[in-house]
């Protein structure tokens, strides 16, 4: 970060944004969180030159002001709060106030503007139509856990009120076909190249072809080992001096990892060239799993 380089970090909360400016002055620093306080602070933030936004995910609530702010021109990233954490704690942050977190969040920013790998943090704007989509997806994810937990608690409930369970079941799946039926027709309207290559691929079928259109808006933008990287099945290094740890993979977009997994499970079995490979990686002594993760990067990648 040079010394005329504007940062802005900014803490989401659902009511409410604080903002912290560095290398510049912002007269108000908390805004509501509503579109019209986006465009305000939009329009407060084009003077400053700002190099860089910060502002981590905060289960949808930043999503609208993320997107405000891009279409204005800024550059956003929007981090995992996990790296804010870790950041903050390095820095010896102990205190925890929105007006703090603003702060830490600026000063992430000013760091990851000297990183050669800034541009793994800036994804791409969502346009209204993967917005949707990924609306769409997140619905499935949780009616899908709504319907494990009623199927549990039909394994342990009394015989007398399984028919109220499993009248909760039938309208959960019913209103489940009805998300992916959207799913699927909305991808094949906005996204039909993209779905077409996807699918293209033996055992990504048109669900998991949805969830990474919408989960992962870089792929095609990304080189394979930052793209790995980014869903979290690249094999990250444990060394230390002469002593060499075991790869493991971590981090990443557990979304877009589940259903690749599943995707891979069955292209090892009916996809030739995948099923090839996985074979040959087992052959040669890995584990089942190790394999199984070697076939979701080749998926992906």
């Amino acid at each position: 970060m040079s010394a005329s380089s504007v940062v802005v970090g900014i803490d989401v909360a659902k009511a409410q944004v604080d903002v912290a400016v560095l290398g510049a002055k912002l007269e108000a620093q908390r805004f509501d969180n509503q579109a019209e306080a986006h465009s305000a602070l939009a329009a407060a933030l084009k003077p400053l030159d700002v190099a860089l936004v910060v502002m981590e995910a905060t289960g949808g609530y930043e999503t609208e002001l993320a997107c405000a702010l891009q279409a204005a021109g800024l550059p956003v990233a929007v981090i995992n709060p996990r790296q804010a954490r870790d950041f903050a704690k390095s820095m010896g942050r102990l205190a925890k106030t929105d007006a703090v977190d603003a702060r830490v969040l600026a000063e992430f920013a000013a760091v990851l503007l000297g990183r050669e790998d800034l541009a793994r943090f800036l994804r791409p704007l969502a346009d209204a139509q993967q917005q949707w989509l990924a609306a769409l997806v997140t619905r499935r994810r949780q009616l899908l856990a709504m319907l494990l937990a009623e199927r549990q608690r039909l394994q342990i409930t009394p015989q007398g009120l399984h028919p109220s369970i499993e009248a909760i079941i039938a309208a959960i799946q019913a209103q489940l076909d009805d998300i992916e039926g959207q799913m699927v027709g909305h991808v094949r309207e906005h996204f039909t190249a993209l779905d077409r290559l996807l699918q293209s691929a033996s055992g990504i079928g048109p669900v998991a072809s949805a969830t990474l259109i919408a989960e992962l808006p870089e792929l095609g933008r990304l080189n394979r080992r930052k793209i790995a990287a980014l869903v979290g099945v690249a094999p990250m290094a444990h060394d230390s001096g002469a002593s060499r740890g075991r790869r493991r993979i971590q981090g990443g977009r557990f979304g877009v990892r589940r259903v690749l997994y599943m995707a891979a499970l069955t292209a090892s079995r009916r996809n030739p060239v995948v099923k090839a490979f996985y074979e040959r990686l087992i052959a040669a002594g890995k584990l089942p799993k190790v394999a199984l993760v070697a076939c979701m990067r080749k998926l992906l990648t």
